[in-house]
């Protein structure tokens, strides 16, 4: 191991140690309809600045965005990586109140998010969920106020896709919840059947 890459790591680590508790970078009521606009405008003051790199990136997990007017997410990745210093350490992402119609794949390549709140949109499609089941670490998930608050079965098919989430629309899940949600998903979601070709056999 180089004297660079260890430095690189204990900087990692110490940054690790203090993040968790690091105030957000906080674009909320900015008017934002692009991510590139966040290059352009300064993140709110909180009551704490959020601690710097040398290179001047800032040291957080949590990125709020909520109450703007996003419709799509392009060039959400590069343009937290010129924000961030660590932006696959990201922990808590907050879309809520925008104009997304769909969740974006983009949203699942962020590993370790625990906290991700989507309410207040346009997801029309229930099945959108289903992409959020790639992520281990989520814990808590909003979607209240999107169309598909609506659907019938709303809450047992979210819980069953992503059975291990602590919170959902800011209730705690409760084992009666998962049991219930079990059951829906054994009733209501029919197995997908692979189909043999006539020359398999």
């Amino acid at each position: 191991m180089t004297a660079s890459t260890a430095v690189k790591m204990c900087a990692q680590w110490h940054y690790s140690k203090a993040s968790l508790q690091a105030p957000p970078m906080d674009f909320s009521f900015r008017g934002i309809s692009f991510m590139q606009d966040l290059l352009t405008e300064e993140p709110r003051p909180g009551l704490k600045p959020i601690k710097q790199s040398q290179e001047g990136r800032l040291l957080t997990q949590a990125v709020w965005l909520n109450n703007n007017t996003l419709s799509e997410l392009t060039d959400f990745s590069d343009t937290l990586a010129k924000l961030l210093e660590y932006p696959e350490d990201i922990s808590w992402i907050d879309l809520s109140f925008n104009d997304l119609s769909t969740i974006d794949p983009v949203l699942t390549t962020y590993y370790n998010l625990r906290n991700l709140n989507l309410h207040g949109n346009s997801i029309q499609l229930l099945s959108e969920v289903d992409k959020l089941a790639v992520l281990p670490h989520l814990r808590s998930l909003t979607l209240h106020g999107n169309p598909i608050e609506e659907e019938k079965g709303y809450r047992s098919y979210v819980l069953s896709t992503l059975p291990h989430l602590k919170s959902f629309d800011f209730s705690g899940v409760t084992k009666l919840d998962r049991s219930t949600a079990s059951v829906w998903r054994r009733m209501n979601i029919k197995p997908k059947v692979v189909r043999r070709r006539l020359n398999d056999y």
